[in-house]
């Protein structure tokens, strides 16, 4: 039985943020949790389908997959393929805020994962398609060196909160669930900070800017993402830190426009060339070629060059490179040049339409489209 879509189980739009995600699945986990419906096998098995979806869409790297393979691209070790989170691994990881427990989540002295960034990078298209090395900077929060990230004035710590005893949250009980808040006082932390450091104002972080160098693979194209993994937001409380995903964007080139691996190149021809016959020399991204023009090239011919196309970042064939002709038509005739041009078009003439096939084809169209508006007209 073919898998339902992840975005549909959880009632999301494809491009749900983190936060409608995490919402859409609280609504299905609390309405269909076994626990709740302990003798409804079908409850049971929305709440395992949600589960898995949101499992799925909240890990950005195997949304990704998702999004351009679909179940295949997740199918190896994701959700529900047995080398997953618990069943309850899951519904604790997102409920961790208000029942308690759960893996990183809530209380005071728990590490948390810094937060990821992107950035946006602008290439040329050789670029994109030789591959590069970029130098990019970025602003990001960082551990204030001078309280170490404590947030407390140098040579004082902070106290433990007196409200929550230093576990960060206070526990109410609501019915069926024993239900815990973040404590209003320490805000999760566990910790007050009576004297805070002047450098952060007890933030235990400060914004400053940060160099990286990023290595751009050959083949990348708009829309690519690079992932420099750790290179994200520090963690909170010693916790690892986030990721850095690069955006790629490829800029318009003024000679050539790319096509999966393909590379086109729009090439004007005079018709002279068109109509004798001739070489013409291409341009390329790495050299020059010379073609061969048959006599009676028309504009729309396109003339392909074997493997001068992009190699893809994911291996594969190269590309080629497409030359599509555009035939000129000459401007800015002298008066001799239009003489010869009405000798030349009145010697044609008298040779039928040999030389204009596709005229011939077109005039003998028009007068068939007369013909039959005059028969139902009559």
């Amino acid at each position: 039985m073919a898998k339902r879509d992840y975005y549909e189980i959880l009632g999301v739009a494809k491009n749900a943020s983190e936060a409608e995600l995490k919402k859409a699945y609280r609504r299905l986990a609390m309405k269909h949790h076994p626990d709740r419906n302990p003798d409804n096998a079908q409850a049971v098995e929305v709440f395992k389908e949600a589960k898995e979806a949101y499992e799925i869409l909240s890990d950005s790297q195997k949304r990704a997959a998702y999004d351009q393979f679909g179940h295949a691209g997740v199918s190896a070790g994701g959700a529900g393929g047995g080398g997953g989170s618990g069943f309850g691994d899951i519904f604790e990881d997102i409920f961790g805020d208000i029942f308690g427990g759960g893996r990183g989540g809530g209380g005071g002295g728990h590490a948390r994962r810094g937060a990821d960034l992107q950035y946006n990078l602008e290439l040329t298209l050789e670029e994109a398609v030789f591959g590069t090395e970029s130098k990019i900077r970025i602003p990001m929060r960082v551990n204030c060196t001078v309280c170490a990230g404590s947030g407390a004035k140098p040579g004082t710590s902070p106290a433990t909160c007196t409200t929550c005893g230093g576990v960060g949250q206070v526990r109410i009980q609501q019915g069926f669930f024993s239900v815990q808040q973040t404590c209003p006082r320490c805000h999760g932390r566990g910790k007050v900070i009576t004297q805070p450091c002047t450098a952060c104002q007890g933030n235990g972080q400060i914004e400053e800017q940060k160099n990286l160098s990023v290595k751009v693979p050959a083949g990348v194209d708009t829309g690519d993402r690079i992932r420099l993994a750790g290179e994200g937001e520090v963690g909170i409380q010693d916790g690892p830190p986030g990721d850095l995903y690069v955006q790629v964007h490829v800029k318009a080139h003024r000679l050539f426009s790319r096509d999966g691996n393909d590379l086109i190149c729009d090439v004007p021809l005079c018709f002279t060339t068109a109509a004798l016959g001739g070489e013409l020399e291409i341009p390329t991204l790495d050299e020059r070629v010379n073609i061969r023009i048959p006599p009676g090239t028309q504009t729309g011919k396109v003339f392909r060059i074997r493997s001068k196309g992009v190699r893809p970042v994911r291996g594969g064939a190269q590309g080629d490179m497409l030359c599509r002709i555009h035939v000129e038509t000459p401007v800015n005739l002298t008066k001799r040049q239009k003489v010869l041009l009405e000798e030349l078009d009145e010697i044609m003439q008298q040779g039928g339409k040999k030389h204009s096939p596709k005229a011939e084809g077109w005039v003998d169209g028009v007068k068939g489209f007369f013909e039959d508006l005059k028969f139902w007209s009559d």
